[in-house]
């Protein structure tokens, strides 16, 4: 933009700024800027992990010339992996870029449109209300948030931002779930009778960080920054940068892989959470000074809050045998949905032998493809710019463009966190969770559930 008109946008944004004074912060940078469709979209980072490293960054990398995105920030706490992001994307995107100490600072600079957050999971609510609150527009990691106070407070400056906001729920962007929720809602499935869950890896290296942990010293960050809102606690390099083995940090496997495959059922359903969890997780192999299970079980009751319908899912997860790797299977009276095969079969269906038994008529599903291509869902969060999450990163990138909705939208990401949080109270505390809708609180053992 010229300056003319960067001038013009500024003083529209103060005079907006004194009529809606205290609604969201005092900045300019807190309204919204009108983007053109031949200006540059500037981004910010915050967090250079290895999931932006690995994943974001190339799957932004794959349309931001075509779009006309650039990065222009980076923020980090820790000044070595700071100095790391700045390197790596000035070296990929061919300029120079400002190295930020923390998210103020990142705000804080001139014209920022948009940021990426793929910090550590217990900050992703906090710091989306911090991106949107600055006036921008977010791609945001899941999970959403891992507590409810969290997921609430975020969703709530999201919707009065009017800010674009895209959940990091990839599967939203990928043409076999897309077809399979266009199908279960079609009514051709029939009504959902289970749903199968499975995560499995063989990876005692999986969330750990050895070399990393050896080089952070405590003053090379700002630890109670790194905290935000959590419960004040000793300095500890595995948990600045292991944090998903670690409560209240991470859920570990409820917020890393769970949250994925929840959200589908919430997507092809258009249920908002369970009705109640039951679940149980231990430390069995990996018994390395890690809080958070290598082993869980978790079965939901899903169905309308009078009791009138009503189907189990289960989730599975274990970090010590990979058999089953990463699946997702529907089941109805009449076959299955498979997200592993991509494909709708009559397994499983009520043959004529056994409807006649009780003068019933079979019903078997017609086969049918969820895809016309290959896709492999990955277990791996750092897999290159793969389909699903190059597709999801461009569809934010077209919405902050065009205003329109995102695939996986801010209440997408809360209510996968529901569902998330009422799985680790259910573990941590033995009990059935269930979730308030009055007080949108989750409850396990009478009890509202916090740490």
């Amino acid at each position: 933009m010229d300056n003319t008109r960067r001038k013009f946008i500024k003083q529209s944004a103060l005079i907006a700024a004194a009529t809606y004074a205290g609604t969201l912060t005092s900045s300019a940078k807190s309204y919204n800027r009108i983007i053109g469709a031949n200006d540059r979209v500037r981004v910010g980072v915050a967090g250079f992990s290895d999931r932006f490293r690995e994943t974001l960054f190339p799957c932004f990398q794959n349309h931001s010339k075509e779009l006309n995105f650039d990065i222009v920030g980076l923020s980090d706490l820790w000044n070595y992996r700071r100095d790391l992001g700045v390197a790596h994307i000035k070296e990929k995107m061919g300029h120079d870029i400002k190295a930020c100490r923390n998210n103020d600072e990142l705000y804080a600079m001139k014209d920022l449109d948009a940021v990426i957050v793929s910090t550590a999971d217990f900050q992703h609510a906090m710091h989306t209300v911090e991106a949107v609150k600055a006036g921008c527009d977010a791609y945001i990691e899941k999970p959403f948030a891992e507590t409810m106070a969290d997921a609430r407070a975020a969703l709530k400056a999201v919707n009065e931002s009017k800010k674009i906001v895209q959940i990091g729920s990839q599967r939203r962007s990928g043409e076999n779930y897309a077809t399979a929720a266009q199908y279960i809602q079609d009514g051709k499935f029939g009504a959902i009778t289970a749903v199968d869950l499975v995560w499995n890896v063989n990876q005692p290296g999986r969330w750990r960080r050895p070399d990393l942990v050896a080089k952070l010293k405590r003053e090379d960050i700002d630890w109670k920054r790194f905290l935000v809102n959590r419960p004040d606690d000793a300095f500890d390099p595995r948990k600045y940068l292991e944090y998903r083995l670690f409560w209240p940090y991470s859920s570990g496997m409820p917020g890393q892989w769970m949250s994925h495959q929840i959200d589908t059922v919430h997507w092809f359903t258009k249920l908002k959470h369970p009705r109640s969890v039951v679940a149980n997780g231990g430390i069995y192999t990996w018994k390395d000074g890690r809080k958070n299970w290598d082993s869980m079980v978790a079965v939901f009751d899903y169905g309308q809050p009078d009791g009138s319908d009503g189907f189990q899912v289960t989730f599975t997860s274990r970090m010590q045998n990979s058999v089953g790797s990463v699946g997702e299977v529907y089941y109805s009276n009449g076959g299955e949905l498979n997200l592993i095969t991509n494909k709708v079969s009559p397994n499983g269906g009520l043959k004529e032998k056994e409807a006649a038994a009780m003068g019933l008529k079979p019903n078997l599903l017609a086969p049918f493809d969820l895809s016309t291509k290959e896709i492999k869902t990955a277990s791996d969060a750092n897999m290159g710019g793969d389909p699903l999450t190059s597709g999801h990163m461009r569809n934010w990138m077209e919405c902050v463009r065009s205003r329109k909705t995102p695939n996986a939208p801010v209440e997408a990401g809360y209510y996968h966190s529901i569902a998330n949080i009422m799985t680790n109270a259910a573990v941590r505390t033995g009990a059935k969770a269930t979730f308030d809708e009055k007080t949108q609180e989750v409850m396990a053992g009478g009890k509202i559930f916090k740490y």
